[in-house]
């Protein structure tokens, strides 16, 4: 498993520290990630021609894989706002509130609908489902939408993708990877995904908590002024008031809800997973969009349907913007460095960032201790591509050089490192792949990244400590 490391690797490592420490002290590393990109471009390219066009070609290729994010929030962003202005939403939402009745109850129960409904269908279409229909709830009740935003986030893109028992992607490709049977990694990471989840949404929490009583939070809103939520402000008001007669609304208010539980059935019954099931809820809310604003807009009706879809997508290329340039860089470090910039790396390379995560594993001695620190360090740094899933694989395979040296521990440490890798990358600390639940909450993802940061962080070095123990 020996890689030799060049330049391109150091220099990507450098810059990863230098936009890290940027990102922890709240600036914007837009300038640095572009930087990055022109600086690899070069030293793969090695001309100038060459390094100037793959800034470009990186925002496009990031702009490609963000493409059905950034679709799905802006047609739940166009959808939500057709239910505001109706006031199907108000209908919708009120039988909700006498469970989510304080800002505690509305984050832990966001939290925990989000886990079983990542479990099933995973986070990106949950965060749709789910934001929908309980966001304006939870802010009603008092629960910043950056507090709702960390609880969907922790719960979904963290505790049910890392554990992900149910579709069983994740144990999967450490378990081939580790030689060992899925069984037996999926029992091995109970006890620690347990303790990440427990320990990184009670420190989430607390801090909030102990921020709002010290008047130091932030909302991390978009933009300043503007209302919290999917039901944001409008790039052009509706052209006429939208007027419902009570019993169409609360016809309505009972419809939208089933149409989405018919899809959750859908996606169970035909096996739809990631893109397939949030293709899904994005059609049917298209549907619903168009069937309530004719509706409510009578002969307007056809205009304001264009004027709600514009809203939205305003809005979601608002949020994405300031994304692309990061997404970019940090997409360099896995397949597109090479379809960007082609063959340069070693034919033994797996791109920039799983050969560093080797690197690390075979420079460290081989023992029970050393070995838990260094699998959720390497999980780590194969998570900083945004994707979780691409290093995973290599988690497996370290796990199994460590277990063999070691002479026990295999499954897990092979756990170890699956949880660590989609933690970070799967969607609670790289920006780019927790913005399903910051469009929808109408935060920042840069401040939501932050805010993820230490629970984290306390939650790996906690979750390590149990490793070393169950090793």
């Amino acid at each position: 498993m020996g890689i030799q490391l060049t330049a391109i690797h150091y220099v990507y490592l450098a810059f990863i520290v230098f936009i890290m420490a940027l990102l922890i002290r709240r600036r914007d590393t837009t300038m640095i990630c572009v930087a990055g990109i022109f600086v690899l471009g070069l030293l793969a390219t090695e001309t100038l021609g060459g390094s100037v066009s793959g800034v470009f070609n990186s925002f496009v290729y990031a702009t490609k894989e963000l493409m059905g994010t950034i679709m799905i929030i802006s047609i739940i962003v166009a959808m939500s706002r057709v239910l505001m202005i109706t006031g199907i939403n108000e209908t919708m939402v009120s039988p909700l509130t006498r469970f989510l009745r304080t800002p505690a109850m509305a984050y832990w129960g966001i939290g925990i609908i989000m886990l079983v409904t990542s479990l099933f269908f995973w986070p990106s279409p949950a965060v749709a489902l789910v934001g929908a229909v309980l966001l304006p709830v939870a802010l009603r009740v008092g629960l910043p939408a950056l507090g709702a935003a960390m609880a969907m986030n922790l719960f979904g893109h963290g505790i049910a993708l890392s554990g992900d028992y149910i579709i069983q992607g994740a144990p999967k490709l450490t378990a081939d990877a580790a030689g060992l049977p899925v069984a037996g990694v999926m029992e091995a990471s109970v006890p620690l995904v347990a303790v990440m989840g427990i320990v990184t949404t009670a420190a989430a929490f607390w801090m909030m908590r102990r921020d709002q009583k010290k008047g130091t939070w932030k909302d991390g809103l978009v933009s300043a002024g503007r209302t919290p939520g999917v039901f944001g402000e409008s790039s052009s008001p509706p052209l006429h008031p939208a007027i419902l007669h009570p019993r169409l609304k609360k016809a309505l208010a009972v419809l939208i809800p089933l149409l989405f539980l018919a899809d959750v059935a859908a996606m169970f019954l035909l096996r739809l997973q990631g893109g397939d099931a949030t293709a899904l809820i994005g059609g049917t809310a298209v549907l619903i969009l168009i069937f309530v604003t004719l509706l409510a807009h009578r002969n307007r009706g056809l205009e304001q349907i264009t004027s709600y879809l514009i809203d939205g997508f305003v809005f979601g290329f608002k949020v994405f913007g300031p994304v692309i340039p990061i997404a970019a860089f940090f997409y360099l470090g896995d397949s597109a460095f090479t379809e960007l910039f082609g063959t340069v790396l070693s034919e033994a390379s797996h791109g920039i960032v799983n050969d560093l995560g080797v690197a690390l594993a075979n420079s460290v001695p081989l023992n029970g201790i050393v070995g838990a620190v260094t699998l959720t360090v390497t999980g780590a740094i194969t998570g900083l591509d945004g994707s979780g899933f691409s290093g995973i694989s290599l988690a497996g395979s370290v796990a199994h050089l460590f277990a063999a040296a070691i002479g026990s521990g295999a499954e897990t440490l092979t756990a170890l490192g699956q949880i660590a890798a989609i933690w970070v990358g799967g969607g609670t600390l790289i920006p780019w792949a927790l913005i399903p639940a910051a469009a929808i909450c109408g935060v920042s993802p840069f401040e939501l990244a932050r805010r993820n940061l230490k629970p984290v962080l306390i939650g790996l070095a906690v979750t390590t400590v149990v490793a070393m123990f169950l090793v």
